[in-house]
């Protein structure tokens, strides 16, 4: 008998999207971001997660979502991708949902071919369908390396180092 997935439960307007388990570090509310210049619209910038620099990308303007004004049931959902923590902005994150393989449909089944290769599967949980998503799919190579670039620009210089500026 094959283990139900679990999926962290997002939703981005209207529509319920599912990210592994395993990938979600912690959940939570969406503090002050520091913005970083010229860094692509959907990278909202920078926050400080416990002395540690995560940078945060917008994951409604990603799928070009219309986003409302901040409100108190925004989230960010961290994650870890290529041993790096991420921070993904969602309306909301709250449950954990498990959905049996036999209740997944292939991406190809649903969509053509190609044309959102993020989708791993679209999954049907109680009357309900959850799409389920590929991180590293959805923030390709050269974006993960601009992450990285924005958060190292953003950390600030340790105490008594010289900038090579």
């Amino acid at each position: 008998m094959d283990k139900d997935i679990q999926v962290v439960g997002l939703r981005i307007g209207r529509e319920t999207f599912g990210i592994p388990i395993g990938m979600v570090r912690e959940i939570v509310r969406v503090p002050e971001i520091t913005s970083v210049p010229n860094a692509p619209d959907y990278i909202e910038g920078v926050i400080n997660l416990r002395g540690r620099i995560v940078p945060v990308v917008d994951l409604r303007k990603r799928f070009r979502e219309v986003v409302a004004a901040p409100n108190k049931k925004n989230r960010i959902v961290v994650v870890e991708l290529d041993g790096r923590p991420i921070g993904l902005i969602v309306n909301s994150a709250s449950e954990v949902l498990k959905i049996p393989p036999s209740e997944i449909e292939a991406p190809h089944a649903v969509f053509q071919e190609g044309e959102l290769n993020y989708i791993t599967g679209v999954g049907k949980i109680r009357g309900r369908l959850v799409i389920l998503l590929d991180l590293s799919r959805i923030l390709q190579r050269g974006e993960l390396r601009r992450l990285d670039e924005v958060a190292e620009t953003a950390a600030p210089v340790p105490v008594g180092a010289t900038s090579k500026r």
